[in-house]
């Protein structure tokens, strides 16, 4: 069972919140307020936070910035925004700030339950221990500058390890396996959350801009104009 923790100042969300996701494996707890929610984390470990974007104390989107700049253990767990601030540049806003979903006011449990399965079925926040051995054949992704280890998911680049959002880290991946190859934002959109619906154009945008941004000064992401994204970089000589 998943375990999830909500951060809404609406105390009357959570208890039918919590009945209606339990039906599919996700156990709900829930704060109102900011302070208690790093409490929380502090002291337990949760699978996936659903951040209200309107909150005392500070808003969900500081609360997220924060979240992605501070503690270490906290930085890869996955974000799904829900806050009645529905519009483009909230959204826009909201996803940069590493959010890995957004749904607004008023909403259907039952997309919320998909989007959540989805946003966890991508991100692995505790990965099973293997013994230390040699990398099995194709566990590695190895360029000129950068390493993809897919057996740690981890990337690294000449100054060392890169931190990634889960959401950054499947999307590099998703380039990297076929370089050269064209992806438009659809099929980017389609193939990181597992569904056709509502694409949102411009949430790829960002993501490449925030993947961009920390692989520098790689240029490994290269884009073309009225068609997509591909991977750029040369594989690594033998």
């Amino acid at each position: 069972m998943h375990r999830l923790l909500l951060i809404d100042d609406d105390e009357a969300l959570a208890g039918p919140l919590s009945q209606y996701l339990a039906r599919f494996d996700l156990q709900l707890d829930a704060v109102t307020r900011p302070s208690a929610a790093l409490q929380r984390l502090a002291a337990e470990r949760f699978d996936a936070l659903i951040l209200d974007g309107m909150l005392p104390e500070m808003d969900g989107f500081e609360f997220c910035r924060q979240l992605r700049a501070g503690n270490a253990a906290w930085r890869d767990i996955p974000v799904l925004m829900l806050t009645a601030r529905g519009d483009l540049t909230d959204r826009v806003v909201g996803l940069e700030l590493g959010a890995d979903d957004y749904l607004p006011k008023p909403f259907e449990p039952r997309e919320l339950a998909a989007r959540l399965q989805t946003i966890l079925r991508r991100t692995r926040l505790a990965p099973v221990a293997v013994p230390q051995q040699p990398a099995a054949p194709l566990s590695r992704l190895c360029f000129e500058g950068l390493e993809i280890d897919m057996a740690r998911r981890e990337v690294r680049g000449a100054g060392g390890l890169v931190e990634l959002t889960g959401t950054e880290y499947e999307l590099l991946l998703m380039l990297a396996r076929e370089p050269g190859k064209v992806f438009s934002r659809d099929d980017i959109l389609n193939r990181l959350r597992g569904q056709e619906a509502e694409l949102f154009t411009r949430a790829v945008d960002i993501l490449v801009s925030r993947l961009r941004r920390k692989l520098e000064p790689l240029a490994a992401l290269k884009t073309l104009r009225n068609a997509g994204y591909c991977f750029a970089l040369p594989e690594r000589a033998s």
